[in-house]
């Protein structure tokens, strides 16, 4: 007699509430050959789709205890500390989740021979002649940019298999998730209130979905390394906001144009940034949306 059953992947996925966990868990959610395990901190899940349990990283007994009762195939580490001028006062509670809770996954991951699928971020340049490969060499600018290093060099000597996926501006749909650039502007300007937008932040901003299309790929042919994940076009904050505000019909000139030394914002950020894709394009067969496309989709998931 032959079973019929299916092997299931079993994938781990961390700060499920988050807005690239919450689009994760809706396209794994629905694969009958994977099983899924969610966490975030927060007591209750924002989705109903798969299971979940309460946990923080960065108490290590019990997200390793979660993880050990649970065996993954893969881990995908989507928590991170993400306030990047919250990172130079908090700096104990960033390098404990962007670093230490990197280092509690990797120690599980090596044990078991589970893979680590991470989110890491441009903020390890310091923006002076992006966009950025893969082979460029890292030179972050504030704590946020070290702590999201320390966390790439922690996955590196922690013996783990491992995938580090770069990404910045990150935007997209979840309902129940902090505002993102995208449905930020569309807020202040469908209240008419003014918004200062930098002129001088140069990205490609990375649609949610094309990331978690990248982690598919990444979990069908089990790559290891790592790999840009971005959008298709490199544009300022500024041109971004207007691209925003032309889409969905709203007031341009509600968008007032400043530089980045006029905000005085704790921590520096990098200014000519972004992050060349075409190691993901070749190898993974990544395809990115471009913005207009993004923002299609986006304005049907959300009825705006």
């Amino acid at each position: 007699m032959y079973s019929h059953d299916i092997i299931k992947t079993r994938i781990f996925i961390t700060g499920a509430n988050g807005m690239l966990g919450q689009r994760l868990v809706e396209s794994l959610c629905s694969e009958e050959n994977i099983e899924l395990l969610t966490t975030s901190q927060e007591p209750q899940a924002f989705f109903s789709s798969a299971e979940y349990v309460s946990c923080d990283i960065t108490n290590r007994e019990h997200i390793k205890n979660l993880i050990f009762e649970f065996y993954p195939d893969f881990i995908i580490n989507t928590a991170a500390f993400t306030n990047v001028d919250a990172s130079e006062t908090e700096r104990e509670n960033a390098w404990k989740v962007n670093v230490k809770g990197v280092e509690y996954l990797a120690e599980s991951c090596r044990v078991m021979d589970a893979r680590l699928i991470h989110i890491s971020s441009d903020y390890i340049f310091d923006g002076s002649k992006g966009p950025y490969t893969e082979k460029d060499k890292p030179n972050p600018l504030g704590y946020y940019g070290r702590t999201k290093l320390a966390g790439e060099n922690a996955l590196r000597i922690s013996g783990a298999m491992y995938t580090i996926l770069r990404t910045n501006v990150l935007y997209g749909m979840a309902r129940n998730s902090r505002p993102d650039f995208v449905r930020w502007t569309i807020s202040k300007l469908k209240s008419r209130q003014e918004i200062r937008i930098v002129t001088d932040q140069f990205n490609n901003p990375t649609f949610t979905e094309d990331l978690v299309s990248a982690i598919r790929k990444i979990i069908e042919y089990r790559r290891q390394g790592i790999y840009n994940i971005g959008g298709k076009e490199f544009l300022s904050r500024y041109e971004f906001a207007r691209l925003i505000s032309e889409y969905f019909d709203l007031d341009n000139s509600l968008i007032i144009p400043i530089s980045t030394g006029e905000l005085n914002q704790t921590a520096q950020r990098p200014l000519r940034s972004g992050l060349v894709t075409l190691k993901a394009e070749t190898e993974l067969g990544y395809k990115p949306h471009n913005i207009r496309d993004s923002l299609r989709v986006i304005k049907k998931y959300l009825n705006l």
